[in-house]
């Protein structure tokens, strides 16, 4: 599996939800798992590889987790400025304003549904990851200003990816 860039329609599209809990899957989020540790990624979304399906792999130091059908419960109004970097955005880091703590509910692969309170670099973790799976990247969060200064970075990135 190969990692996709800015540019690339599919991390523009809004994932669909995973029915299917089989060996299919299994496989295929061994795959994405593999890739994000081969990339140096501390998480992937499957539309980062091409896949417009509504799951994510990441570790923030604990181990793996597998995220799949996730949905934000409730967010907090405390928020926090963090530098992300993005696989499918290289080479680029912005500070990025997000709630400091969330209640998320998601399946995994066997498809049993959980519910977990994350805060910290988890917190932070699943809300990039989660926004890939709507379309949403890291950079659509920055004021205009930023996003104008860092234009020719991005048309130069999908220059080369085209």
């Amino acid at each position: 599996m190969k990692v996709i860039y800015v540019g690339n329609p599919v991390l523009r599209l809004v994932s669909e939800e995973i029915e299917v809990f089989d060996a299919e899957l299994k496989d295929f989020v061994q795959e994405l798992v593999k890739t994000m540790y081969t990339e140096d990624g501390v998480g992937l979304a499957a539309p980062q590889i091409g896949v417009s399906r509504r799951v994510f792999v990441y570790d923030a130091g604990f181990g793996i987790q597998i995220v799949i059908n996730p949905e934000f419960l409730w967010l907090s109004e405390e928020k926090v400025k963090m530098e992300e970097g993005c696989l499918s955005v290289p080479g680029i880091y912005a500070d990025v304003l997000r709630p400091a703590r969330v209640k998320l509910r998601y399946r995994d692969l066997e498809g049993n549904h959980h519910e977990e309170e994350l805060e910290g670099y988890p917190a932070r973790i699943v809300q990039h990851e989660a926004d890939h799976l709507d379309g949403v990247l890291f950079i659509d969060h920055l004021a205009p200003a930023r996003r104008a200064l860092l234009k020719p970075r991005l048309s130069q990135i999908m220059k080369e990816n085209a």
